[in-house]
């Protein structure tokens, strides 16, 4: 599993670092001003269902049902299951891309209420939702290849696919900007024809394992009805932060320009080590913990889940040291040119500690949400989400009164924090205790505050700092062999091939 995981991670680590340069180009050429509110609150959405659905729901719903008929019915069988999925997704991701582009505006007035006070930029939003939205439909077409190709044990593919987003993304910003045309809309474009050509991407990699979206297919076929009552429950339990992130930008929409933006910039960093280590690991687990629980092997099913979680914690601890030690250096090396004045940097560097804070739940909410539905009990973190959410809205109202953008981050990662720990002890009463690495843990939470305490030592220019990034990251690594960590262990047999 960890082996599949440094696949996933190493191909999801090109993406992130192209998204790392496709924010840079973004807040270069478009700033963090009104027109960069409206396109990141049009691009949120689709970003948003693709997340609730498609990645969240589908592919956690999908993956179980499948490997399990894979296993006991051929592989045939589950091929017709996928087509089956596929062609329910045209069906009903169809008729909802049609009310958004239809109702763009009513849709808009939901998600940034405070848009309506400016009628400009509310008409450029409803405008570039339009554009925008009909990616979910490519994008959850996306997802059902990439639960195909997990369940078949090949992670490459669909880890890699966003890379093209990002260069798409590029090569439209840079065009724009240099010549002369808006950059918000051709963004926007660029977001439906990424979501094309992803989709596109997948299919020589299924056609390698053997599936084609030709051939036998049911609309009535048993393992689509399972995987739609998975689904169901699941929306808010399987993007519980996705949905936090949206209730943030309803909040912000009340408050002073650009806030919206610093919070997405500061995402985008909390979300490179989410998606680089936590959402590679819960990914490459859930087909291992679907497995087991349909074998009824609980013993590796709870050792597979605590390794899962060791090895997340393991990157999330020192990275959220890391990100809230170099927050301003990281905001400053990064996004600190063009439009992005200095003010910007510091707006977007407090809303990254707040964010930072919520790290290590953040990256353990998916595989503890994996375990429930490998278990086939979707219920009980829908019930948990909707607590977390209660949580996050009455603490984003109530911080974002003194703290501004800073207390609506704040408010995501208590309410995360809040998650991950109901999840925890409501599958403790399920299976029994399950988490067997706690000594590791506490020494990771050591190490990594010591890290904290060392990069606030040295105060060094920016770029000084950032450049030494690599450095902190071996010195962590070093100190882990040292007292030896199981996991620092493991990663380096993985990496020596033994």
């Amino acid at each position: 599993m960890a082996r599949s995981a440094s696949v996933v991670a190493g191909a999801t680590l090109i993406s992130r670092i192209l998204g790392f340069v496709r924010d840079l180009i973004i807040a270069f050429t478009l700033g963090a001003g009104p027109v960069a509110d409206a396109f990141f609150v049009a691009f949120r959405l689709p970003n948003l269902l693709r997340r609730l659905f498609a990645e969240g729901s589908l592919t956690m719903a999908f993956v179980p049902v499948f490997s399990k008929i894979k296993n006991s019915q051929g592989t045939d069988e589950a091929f017709i299951l996928a087509r089956s999925v596929q062609l329910w997704l045209l069906i009903i991701v169809g008729i909802i891309t049609t009310l958004a582009v239809i109702f763009a505006a009513p849709l808009t007035a939901l998600i940034a209420p405070g848009f309506k006070s400016s009628p400009e930029v509310f008409d450029i939003t409803v405008t570039l939702v339009r554009i925008c939205f009909p990616y979910i439909l490519f994008i959850s077409s996306v997802a059902l290849c990439m639960g195909i190709l997990n369940s078949m044990n090949q992670f490459f593919a669909p880890a890699v696919a966003p890379a093209l987003m990002n260069l798409t993304l590029i090569i439209f910003a840079l065009t724009a900007y240099y010549w002369g045309f808006s950059v918000a809309f051709f963004l926007a474009a660029g977001v439906f024809l990424s979501g094309v050509v992803q989709w596109a991407f997948q299919y020589p990699f299924l056609k390698k394992a053997g599936f084609s979206w030709k051939g036998d297919y049911s609309l009535r076929h048993p393992g689509v009805f399972r995987i739609g009552r998975l689904m169901l429950p699941t929306v808010f339990g399987a993007a519980v932060y996705q949905i936090n992130i949206l209730i943030g930008t309803v909040l912000a929409s009340f408050l002073a320009a650009g806030s919206i933006s610093y919070l997405y910039y500061a995402d985008r960093l909390v979300q490179f080590p989410l998606g680089v280590f936590a959402v590679a690991i819960s990914t490459v687990a859930l087909p291992s913990l679907s497995v087991m629980a349909g074998a009824g092997d609980m013993t590796g099913f709870k050792k597979t889940l605590s390794t899962s979680i060791s090895l997340t914690l393991f990157v999330a601890l020192p990275s959220t040291a890391g990100l809230i030690g170099l927050s301003y250096p990281l905001i400053d090396v990064i996004f600190g040119r063009g439009e992005f004045a200095g003010a910007a940097v510091q707006a977007t560097s407090l809303a990254l500690i707040g964010y930072a804070v919520g790290l290590p739940a953040f990256s353990c909410v998916r595989p503890l949400v994996s375990a429930f539905y490998a278990l086939e009990d979707t219920k009980t973190p829908v019930k948990i989400a909707v607590i977390s959410l209660l949580i996050n809205i009455g603490l984003g109202i109530i911080l974002m009164q003194k703290f501004d953008h800073l207390g609506l981050a704040l408010a995501a990662s208590i309410s995360s924090w809040l998650n991950v720990t109901l999840l925890g002890m409501a599958l403790k009463r399920k299976t029994g205790p399950w988490l067997s690495h706690r000594q590791s843990l506490w020494k990771m939470l050591g190490i990594s505050c010591v890290l904290l305490f060392g990069i606030k030592f040295l105060s060094l220019t920016p770029w000084m700092a950032v450049a030494m990034i690599p450095l902190w990251a071996i010195v962590y690594y070093v100190i882990a062999l040292g007292v030896k960590l199981p996991e620092a262990s493991m990663i380096s047999r993985i990496w020596t091939g033994r």
